[in-house]
Protein backbone atom coordinates (compact mmCIF):
# COMPACT_ATOMS: atom_id res chain seq x y z
CA UNK A 1 0.00 0.00 0.00
CA UNK A 2 2.46 2.66 1.04
CA UNK A 3 5.14 2.36 -2.27
CA UNK A 4 5.65 6.28 -2.56
CA UNK A 5 7.04 6.62 -6.28
CA UNK A 6 9.24 9.52 -8.26
CA UNK A 7 7.51 8.67 -11.66
CA UNK A 8 4.24 9.12 -11.55
CA UNK A 9 1.05 11.24 -11.23
CA UNK A 10 -0.52 8.53 -8.96
CA UNK A 11 0.93 6.10 -6.53
CA UNK A 12 1.92 2.72 -7.56
CA UNK A 13 2.13 0.54 -4.09
CA UNK A 14 0.83 -2.56 -2.99
CA UNK A 15 0.34 -5.82 -4.66
CA UNK A 16 -1.76 -9.03 -3.01
CA UNK A 17 -0.75 -8.91 -0.03
CA UNK A 18 1.15 -12.76 0.97
CA UNK A 19 0.77 -13.66 4.73
CA UNK A 20 2.80 -16.35 5.84
CA UNK A 21 1.64 -18.01 9.45
CA UNK A 22 3.29 -15.74 12.39
CA UNK A 23 4.55 -18.86 15.11
CA UNK A 24 3.87 -18.46 18.20
CA UNK A 25 6.98 -17.76 20.51
CA UNK A 26 7.54 -16.50 24.05
CA UNK A 27 7.95 -12.98 24.90
CA UNK A 28 11.20 -11.87 25.69
CA UNK A 29 11.27 -10.03 28.98
CA UNK A 30 13.22 -7.53 28.90
CA UNK A 31 12.83 -5.56 32.42
CA UNK A 32 9.82 -5.09 34.90
CA UNK A 33 7.63 -2.55 34.83
CA UNK A 34 4.74 -1.74 36.48
CA UNK A 35 1.52 -0.79 34.91
CA UNK A 36 -0.51 1.88 35.68
CA UNK A 37 -4.02 1.33 37.04
CA UNK A 38 -5.53 3.67 35.17
CA UNK A 39 -5.33 5.90 31.82
CA UNK A 40 -2.75 8.85 31.71
CA UNK A 41 -2.24 12.38 30.16
CA UNK A 42 0.42 12.84 28.68
CA UNK A 43 1.91 16.80 27.89
CA UNK A 44 4.65 19.16 30.11
CA UNK A 45 4.95 20.23 33.03
CA UNK A 46 5.76 23.58 33.90
CA UNK A 47 7.22 25.51 36.68
CA UNK A 48 9.14 28.69 38.33
CA UNK A 49 9.50 31.09 35.25
CA UNK A 50 7.40 29.10 32.85
CA UNK A 51 10.22 26.57 32.59
CA UNK A 52 9.56 22.67 32.13
CA UNK A 53 10.91 19.76 33.57
CA UNK A 54 13.18 18.37 31.73
CA UNK A 55 15.23 14.94 31.21
CA UNK A 56 18.72 16.17 31.03
CA UNK A 57 20.27 15.28 27.55
CA UNK A 58 16.81 13.11 26.61
CA UNK A 59 18.76 10.51 28.08
CA UNK A 60 16.73 7.80 29.48
CA UNK A 61 19.50 6.19 31.23
CA UNK A 62 18.97 5.41 34.79
CA UNK A 63 20.26 8.04 36.87
CA UNK A 64 19.85 10.75 34.22
CA UNK A 65 18.93 13.96 36.41
CA UNK A 66 15.72 15.72 36.05
CA UNK A 67 15.87 19.40 35.54
CA UNK A 68 14.19 22.85 34.20
CA UNK A 69 14.79 24.04 30.77
CA UNK A 70 13.32 26.68 28.14
CA UNK A 71 10.00 24.44 26.79
CA UNK A 72 10.85 23.41 23.53
CA UNK A 73 8.29 20.17 22.50
CA UNK A 74 11.23 17.53 22.83
CA UNK A 75 10.40 13.90 23.63
CA UNK A 76 12.47 14.86 27.52
CA UNK A 77 9.11 16.79 28.35
CA UNK A 78 6.65 15.05 27.32
CA UNK A 79 5.46 13.23 30.85
CA UNK A 80 2.12 11.13 31.32
CA UNK A 81 0.75 11.59 34.85
CA UNK A 82 -0.82 7.66 35.69
CA UNK A 83 -3.31 6.45 37.67
CA UNK A 84 -0.71 4.36 39.76
CA UNK A 85 1.20 7.68 41.06
CA UNK A 86 3.95 7.31 38.79
CA UNK A 87 5.19 10.22 36.42
CA UNK A 88 7.14 8.94 33.11
CA UNK A 89 9.03 10.38 30.51
CA UNK A 90 11.08 8.27 28.04
CA UNK A 91 9.39 4.83 29.26
CA UNK A 92 10.66 5.34 33.22
CA UNK A 93 9.74 7.07 35.91
CA UNK A 94 10.44 9.96 37.88
CA UNK A 95 12.50 9.03 40.99
CA UNK A 96 14.01 10.31 44.29
CA UNK A 97 17.70 9.23 44.36
CA UNK A 98 18.38 6.52 46.82
CA UNK A 99 14.55 6.32 47.81
CA UNK A 100 16.01 9.29 49.97
CA UNK A 101 13.12 11.26 52.62
CA UNK A 102 15.45 14.05 53.35
CA UNK A 103 15.03 17.75 52.12
CA UNK A 104 17.48 18.25 49.21
CA UNK A 105 17.44 14.92 48.03
CA UNK A 106 17.59 14.93 44.23
CA UNK A 107 15.35 13.52 41.39
CA UNK A 108 16.18 11.45 38.44
CA UNK A 109 14.84 9.35 35.84
CA UNK A 110 14.78 5.30 36.74
CA UNK A 111 13.13 2.25 35.70
CA UNK A 112 10.13 1.69 37.15
CA UNK A 113 9.83 -0.03 40.16
CA UNK A 114 6.42 0.49 42.08
CA UNK A 115 8.69 2.09 44.81
CA UNK A 116 7.45 4.69 47.27
CA UNK A 117 9.75 7.02 46.26
CA UNK A 118 8.47 7.21 42.74
CA UNK A 119 4.60 7.88 44.02
CA UNK A 120 3.41 11.17 43.59
CA UNK A 121 0.52 13.08 43.32
CA UNK A 122 -0.96 16.09 42.09
CA UNK A 123 -3.02 18.68 43.81
CA UNK A 124 -5.57 21.45 43.25
CA UNK A 125 -3.07 23.33 44.78
CA UNK A 126 -0.63 22.67 41.99
CA UNK A 127 1.95 20.90 44.47
CA UNK A 128 3.26 17.34 42.80
CA UNK A 129 3.85 15.87 46.75
CA UNK A 130 6.29 12.39 46.98
CA UNK A 131 4.24 10.07 48.62
CA UNK A 132 7.01 8.31 50.73
CA UNK A 133 8.30 11.70 51.82
CA UNK A 134 5.10 13.96 51.60
CA UNK A 135 7.49 16.55 50.37
CA UNK A 136 7.08 18.66 47.50
CA UNK A 137 8.94 18.51 43.98
CA UNK A 138 11.22 21.88 44.10
CA UNK A 139 13.44 23.63 42.10
CA UNK A 140 16.96 24.13 43.77
CA UNK A 141 17.50 27.18 45.35
CA UNK A 142 14.68 29.21 43.99
CA UNK A 143 16.41 29.85 41.04
CA UNK A 144 14.85 29.22 37.37
CA UNK A 145 17.69 29.29 34.93
CA UNK A 146 18.48 26.18 32.68
CA UNK A 147 20.10 22.85 34.28
CA UNK A 148 17.80 23.62 37.44
CA UNK A 149 18.23 20.41 39.31
CA UNK A 150 14.90 19.44 41.18
CA UNK A 151 14.61 17.92 44.27
CA UNK A 152 12.29 17.21 47.11
CA UNK A 153 11.72 19.71 50.16
CA UNK A 154 8.88 20.23 52.46
CA UNK A 155 6.04 22.20 50.92
CA UNK A 156 6.11 26.01 51.71
CA UNK A 157 3.47 26.88 49.13
CA UNK A 158 6.28 28.45 47.78
CA UNK A 159 6.49 29.28 43.59
CA UNK A 160 9.25 27.34 42.80
CA UNK A 161 7.23 24.00 44.29
CA UNK A 162 3.95 25.33 42.13
CA UNK A 163 3.40 23.11 38.98
CA UNK A 164 1.25 22.88 35.79
CA UNK A 165 0.67 19.23 34.79
CA UNK A 166 -1.80 16.63 33.33
CA UNK A 167 -3.54 14.86 35.84
CA UNK A 168 -4.80 11.53 35.17
CA UNK A 169 -8.71 11.90 34.31
CA UNK A 170 -8.71 15.67 33.70
CA UNK A 171 -8.59 15.63 29.70
CA UNK A 172 -5.94 18.20 29.72
CA UNK A 173 -4.27 16.32 27.14
CA UNK A 174 -6.44 12.82 26.33
CA UNK A 175 -7.41 12.81 22.77
CA UNK A 176 -11.10 13.68 21.88
CA UNK A 177 -13.05 10.35 20.67
CA UNK A 178 -12.33 9.99 17.42
CA UNK A 179 -8.84 12.60 17.51
CA UNK A 180 -6.44 9.71 16.99
CA UNK A 181 -8.38 7.63 15.07
CA UNK A 182 -8.44 9.69 12.06
CA UNK A 183 -4.48 10.54 11.35
CA UNK A 184 -3.76 9.91 7.74
CA UNK A 185 -0.81 9.43 6.33
CA UNK A 186 2.07 12.02 6.07
CA UNK A 187 4.79 11.67 3.78
CA UNK A 188 7.67 13.94 4.10
CA UNK A 189 10.15 12.01 1.27
CA UNK A 190 9.36 13.36 -1.97
CA UNK A 191 7.18 15.67 -3.91
CA UNK A 192 5.68 18.92 -1.96
CA UNK A 193 4.22 17.30 1.09
CA UNK A 194 1.23 19.53 2.67
CA UNK A 195 1.75 22.13 5.62
CA UNK A 196 0.21 20.10 8.56
CA UNK A 197 -1.24 23.17 10.02
CA UNK A 198 -2.92 23.99 6.85
CA UNK A 199 -4.52 20.56 6.85
CA UNK A 200 -5.60 20.78 10.51
CA UNK A 201 -7.16 24.68 10.29
CA UNK A 202 -9.19 23.55 6.50
CA UNK A 203 -10.46 20.47 8.52
CA UNK A 204 -9.89 19.65 11.84
CA UNK A 205 -7.87 17.01 11.77
CA UNK A 206 -5.49 17.10 14.55
CA UNK A 207 -3.54 13.88 14.02
CA UNK A 208 -1.55 12.47 11.00
CA UNK A 209 0.37 9.38 10.42
CA UNK A 210 4.00 10.08 9.71
CA UNK A 211 5.48 7.47 7.02
CA UNK A 212 7.76 5.79 7.02
CA UNK A 213 10.02 4.47 9.70
CA UNK A 214 13.37 2.20 8.29
CA UNK A 215 16.08 0.50 8.94
CA UNK A 216 19.27 2.56 7.89
CA UNK A 217 20.74 -1.24 6.81
CA UNK A 218 21.08 -2.27 10.35
CA UNK A 219 18.91 -2.35 12.99
CA UNK A 220 18.95 1.53 13.29
CA UNK A 221 15.73 3.21 12.58
CA UNK A 222 15.65 6.40 10.65
CA UNK A 223 13.04 8.09 8.26
CA UNK A 224 12.78 6.52 4.65
CA UNK A 225 16.36 5.07 6.21
CA UNK A 226 18.18 7.74 5.43
CA UNK A 227 17.21 10.92 7.17
CA UNK A 228 17.57 11.22 11.08
CA UNK A 229 14.94 10.86 13.52
CA UNK A 230 15.83 14.29 15.12
CA UNK A 231 16.65 17.56 13.84
CA UNK A 232 15.37 17.02 10.43
CA UNK A 233 12.48 17.62 8.40
CA UNK A 234 10.69 14.87 10.63
CA UNK A 235 11.07 16.32 13.31
CA UNK A 236 10.20 19.57 12.29
CA UNK A 237 6.88 18.33 11.03
CA UNK A 238 6.38 16.59 14.67
CA UNK A 239 6.92 20.10 16.01
CA UNK A 240 4.62 21.53 14.09
CA UNK A 241 1.91 19.44 14.63
CA UNK A 242 2.37 19.86 18.46
CA UNK A 243 2.76 22.93 18.37
CA UNK A 244 -0.83 23.74 16.56
CA UNK A 245 -2.14 20.98 19.23
CA UNK A 246 -2.26 17.82 17.24
CA UNK A 247 0.04 15.03 17.54
CA UNK A 248 2.13 11.96 15.20
CA UNK A 249 1.80 8.39 15.09
CA UNK A 250 5.29 7.18 13.28
CA UNK A 251 4.76 4.08 10.67
CA UNK A 252 7.07 1.58 10.83
CA UNK A 253 7.18 -0.67 7.31
CA UNK A 254 5.06 0.16 4.03
CA UNK A 255 6.46 -1.31 0.54
CA UNK A 256 9.68 -0.60 -0.01
CA UNK A 257 12.83 -0.11 1.19
CA UNK A 258 14.64 -2.37 4.55
CA UNK A 259 12.22 -2.69 7.19
CA UNK A 260 13.40 -2.82 10.50
CA UNK A 261 11.32 -6.07 11.42
CA UNK A 262 14.18 -7.76 9.03
CA UNK A 263 17.35 -5.90 9.61
CA UNK A 264 17.01 -6.52 13.54
CA UNK A 265 18.19 -10.15 14.30
CA UNK A 266 15.97 -10.35 17.25
CA UNK A 267 12.85 -9.54 19.25
CA UNK A 268 14.74 -7.93 21.08
CA UNK A 269 16.75 -5.86 19.05
CA UNK A 270 13.55 -5.10 17.33
CA UNK A 271 11.88 -3.62 20.24
CA UNK A 272 14.60 -1.54 21.50
CA UNK A 273 14.51 0.09 17.74
CA UNK A 274 11.01 0.76 18.26
CA UNK A 275 11.73 2.02 21.68
CA UNK A 276 14.26 4.58 20.26
CA UNK A 277 10.89 5.64 18.55
CA UNK A 278 9.21 5.92 21.18
CA UNK A 279 11.69 7.63 23.35
CA UNK A 280 12.42 10.63 20.52
CA UNK A 281 9.44 11.89 20.46
CA UNK A 282 7.44 10.13 23.82
CA UNK A 283 4.81 8.95 21.76
CA UNK A 284 1.39 7.72 22.89
CA UNK A 285 1.13 5.29 19.35
CA UNK A 286 2.72 3.01 16.60
CA UNK A 287 1.74 1.98 13.22
CA UNK A 288 3.43 -1.34 11.63
CA UNK A 289 2.92 -1.37 8.34
CA UNK A 290 3.15 -4.40 6.87
CA UNK A 291 3.04 -5.24 3.15
CA UNK A 292 5.95 -6.07 1.65
CA UNK A 293 7.95 -9.70 1.34
CA UNK A 294 10.04 -9.15 4.21
CA UNK A 295 7.41 -9.85 6.32
CA UNK A 296 6.41 -13.25 5.12
CA UNK A 297 9.45 -14.73 6.42
CA UNK A 298 7.99 -16.92 9.85
CA UNK A 299 10.84 -15.44 11.79
CA UNK A 300 10.65 -12.42 10.78
CA UNK A 301 6.62 -12.40 11.42
CA UNK A 302 7.13 -14.18 14.77
CA UNK A 303 10.33 -11.30 15.49
CA UNK A 304 7.58 -8.78 14.84
CA UNK A 305 5.48 -10.01 17.21
CA UNK A 306 7.43 -10.79 20.45
CA UNK A 307 9.06 -7.07 20.01
CA UNK A 308 5.53 -5.61 20.15
CA UNK A 309 4.67 -7.57 23.30
CA UNK A 310 7.63 -6.25 24.60
CA UNK A 311 6.89 -2.36 23.89
CA UNK A 312 3.19 -3.16 25.00
CA UNK A 313 4.64 -4.53 28.31
CA UNK A 314 7.22 -1.79 28.60
CA UNK A 315 5.11 1.23 27.52
CA UNK A 316 1.96 1.38 29.55
CA UNK A 317 -0.65 3.02 27.67
CA UNK A 318 0.32 2.74 23.96
CA UNK A 319 -1.42 1.98 21.02
CA UNK A 320 -0.23 -0.17 18.87
CA UNK A 321 -1.51 -0.61 15.41
CA UNK A 322 -1.13 -3.23 12.87
CA UNK A 323 -2.10 -2.66 9.15
CA UNK A 324 -2.24 -5.15 6.01
CA UNK A 325 -4.09 -5.73 3.11
CA UNK A 326 -7.24 -7.79 2.46
CA UNK A 327 -9.42 -9.50 -0.10
CA UNK A 328 -12.91 -8.18 -0.97
CA UNK A 329 -14.09 -10.92 2.04
CA UNK A 330 -11.78 -9.83 4.29
CA UNK A 331 -7.82 -10.33 5.25
CA UNK A 332 -5.84 -13.53 5.47
CA UNK A 333 -6.57 -15.08 8.79
CA UNK A 334 -3.54 -16.21 9.51
CA UNK A 335 -1.60 -13.16 10.87
CA UNK A 336 -4.48 -12.49 13.37
CA UNK A 337 -5.08 -16.46 14.37
CA UNK A 338 -0.95 -16.37 15.21
CA UNK A 339 -1.00 -12.97 16.83
CA UNK A 340 -3.85 -13.97 19.20
CA UNK A 341 -2.16 -17.31 20.21
CA UNK A 342 0.93 -15.47 20.75
CA UNK A 343 -0.97 -12.97 23.47
CA UNK A 344 -0.19 -9.88 21.47
CA UNK A 345 -2.63 -7.17 21.91
CA UNK A 346 -3.55 -5.10 19.17
CA UNK A 347 -5.49 -2.15 19.66
CA UNK A 348 -6.44 -1.63 15.79
CA UNK A 349 -5.80 -4.66 12.77
CA UNK A 350 -6.41 -2.14 10.01
CA UNK A 351 -7.02 -3.32 6.74
CA UNK A 352 -6.34 -1.78 3.30
CA UNK A 353 -9.28 -2.44 1.45
CA UNK A 354 -8.28 -1.66 -2.46
CA UNK A 355 -6.27 -3.03 -5.05
CA UNK A 356 -9.27 -5.47 -5.64
CA UNK A 357 -8.76 -5.44 -9.42
CA UNK A 358 -10.09 -3.11 -11.93
CA UNK A 359 -12.24 -0.33 -12.26
CA UNK A 360 -15.77 -0.17 -12.34
CA UNK A 361 -16.39 -1.04 -8.59
CA UNK A 362 -18.25 0.30 -5.50
CA UNK A 363 -15.73 0.68 -3.62
CA UNK A 364 -18.07 1.73 -0.57
CA UNK A 365 -19.54 -1.38 -0.35
CA UNK A 366 -16.35 -3.50 -0.78
CA UNK A 367 -14.79 -2.05 1.94
CA UNK A 368 -17.86 -2.41 4.31
CA UNK A 369 -17.33 -6.00 3.06
CA UNK A 370 -14.23 -6.21 3.83
CA UNK A 371 -14.70 -5.05 6.93
CA UNK A 372 -17.03 -7.44 8.51
CA UNK A 373 -14.50 -10.08 7.41
CA UNK A 374 -11.89 -8.74 9.61
CA UNK A 375 -14.96 -8.32 12.03
CA UNK A 376 -15.25 -11.85 12.09
CA UNK A 377 -11.89 -12.91 11.86
CA UNK A 378 -11.12 -11.43 14.87
CA UNK A 379 -14.21 -12.65 16.64
CA UNK A 380 -12.60 -15.76 16.28
CA UNK A 381 -9.21 -15.74 17.19
CA UNK A 382 -9.57 -13.47 20.11
CA UNK A 383 -13.04 -14.38 21.64
CA UNK A 384 -14.12 -11.33 21.17
CA UNK A 385 -17.96 -10.38 21.00
CA UNK A 386 -19.27 -8.34 17.56
CA UNK A 387 -19.01 -4.91 19.36
CA UNK A 388 -15.51 -5.69 21.14
CA UNK A 389 -14.12 -7.14 17.23
CA UNK A 390 -15.26 -3.99 15.51
CA UNK A 391 -14.25 -1.76 18.14
CA UNK A 392 -10.24 -3.59 17.55
CA UNK A 393 -10.77 -2.96 13.74
CA UNK A 394 -9.69 -0.18 11.72
CA UNK A 395 -9.78 0.72 7.83
CA UNK A 396 -6.96 2.70 6.11
CA UNK A 397 -8.19 3.67 2.67
CA UNK A 398 -6.94 5.17 -0.39
CA UNK A 399 -8.84 8.38 -1.57
CA UNK A 400 -9.06 8.64 -5.55
CA UNK A 401 -7.68 6.75 -8.64
CA UNK A 402 -5.95 3.24 -6.85
CA UNK A 403 -2.96 1.22 -8.02
CA UNK A 404 -5.42 -0.92 -9.66
CA UNK A 405 -7.46 1.70 -11.83
CA UNK A 406 -10.39 1.86 -9.10
CA UNK A 407 -11.88 4.93 -8.10
CA UNK A 408 -12.56 5.80 -4.07
CA UNK A 409 -15.12 8.54 -4.10
CA UNK A 410 -15.62 11.20 -1.52
CA UNK A 411 -19.25 9.41 -1.76
CA UNK A 412 -17.43 6.18 -0.70
CA UNK A 413 -15.77 7.94 2.09
CA UNK A 414 -18.91 8.77 3.17
CA UNK A 415 -20.23 4.98 3.16
CA UNK A 416 -17.07 4.40 5.14
CA UNK A 417 -17.50 7.06 7.74
CA UNK A 418 -21.10 6.00 8.02
CA UNK A 419 -19.91 2.38 8.79
CA UNK A 420 -17.05 2.98 11.42
CA UNK A 421 -19.41 5.55 13.43
CA UNK A 422 -22.20 2.46 13.34
CA UNK A 423 -19.60 0.16 14.67
CA UNK A 424 -17.32 2.45 16.70
CA UNK A 425 -14.04 1.29 14.90
CA UNK A 426 -10.50 2.15 16.50
CA UNK A 427 -9.22 3.59 13.27
CA UNK A 428 -10.26 5.62 10.02
CA UNK A 429 -7.93 6.72 7.99
CA UNK A 430 -6.29 6.46 4.42
CA UNK A 431 -3.31 6.94 2.30
CA UNK A 432 -2.23 9.77 2.16
CA UNK A 433 -3.15 13.85 2.72
CA UNK A 434 -0.69 14.73 0.12
CA UNK A 435 -3.11 13.19 -2.79
CA UNK A 436 -6.09 15.07 -1.41
CA UNK A 437 -5.64 17.63 -3.65
CA UNK A 438 -6.60 18.11 -7.56
CA UNK A 439 -4.09 17.18 -10.01
CA UNK A 440 -2.23 20.42 -11.35
CA UNK A 441 0.91 18.78 -12.96
CA UNK A 442 2.35 18.57 -9.36
CA UNK A 443 5.00 15.76 -8.20
CA UNK A 444 4.61 12.26 -7.78
CA UNK A 445 1.59 10.91 -6.02
CA UNK A 446 0.61 14.80 -4.96
CA UNK A 447 -3.16 14.67 -5.71
CA UNK A 448 -5.84 12.07 -6.15
CA UNK A 449 -6.53 11.78 -9.94
CA UNK A 450 -10.48 12.94 -9.63
CA UNK A 451 -11.97 15.91 -9.87
CA UNK A 452 -12.21 17.50 -6.05
CA UNK A 453 -10.85 20.51 -3.64
CA UNK A 454 -8.23 20.75 -1.45
CA UNK A 455 -8.70 17.81 1.66
CA UNK A 456 -12.58 17.00 0.33
CA UNK A 457 -11.57 13.23 1.64
CA UNK A 458 -9.96 14.67 4.89
CA UNK A 459 -12.94 16.77 5.77
CA UNK A 460 -15.12 13.62 5.64
CA UNK A 461 -12.69 11.77 7.71
CA UNK A 462 -12.78 14.51 10.36
CA UNK A 463 -16.57 13.89 11.20
CA UNK A 464 -15.44 11.16 12.81
CA UNK A 465 -16.13 10.98 16.59
CA UNK A 466 -14.87 7.24 17.82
Amino acid sequence: MRKPLTGSARRLLARPLRLLPLLVAPVLALGMVQAPTASADTGTITGLGGKCVDVAAASSANGTPVQLYDCNGSAAQQWSVNGDGTIRALGKCLDVVDRSTADGAKVQLWDCTGGANQKWSVNSAHDIVNSAADKCLDATDNTSANGTRLQIWTCTGAANQKWNAPAPGDGGSTPAPGAMAVAPYLYNGWGSPPNPTTVMNATGVKWFTLAFVLSNGYCNPQWDGSRPLTGGVDQGTINTVRGAGGDVIPSFGGWSGNKLESSCSSAGELAAAYQKVINAYGLKAIDIDIEADAYSNPTVQQRTVDALKTIKANNPGIKVYITFGTGQSGPDTSLINRGAQSGLTVDSWTIMPFDFGGAGQNMGTLTTRAADGLKNALKSAYGYSDDEAWRHSGISSMNGVTDDGETVTVADFRTILGYAQQHHLARLTFWSVNRDRPCTGGGADSCSGVGQSAWDYTKVFAQYAG
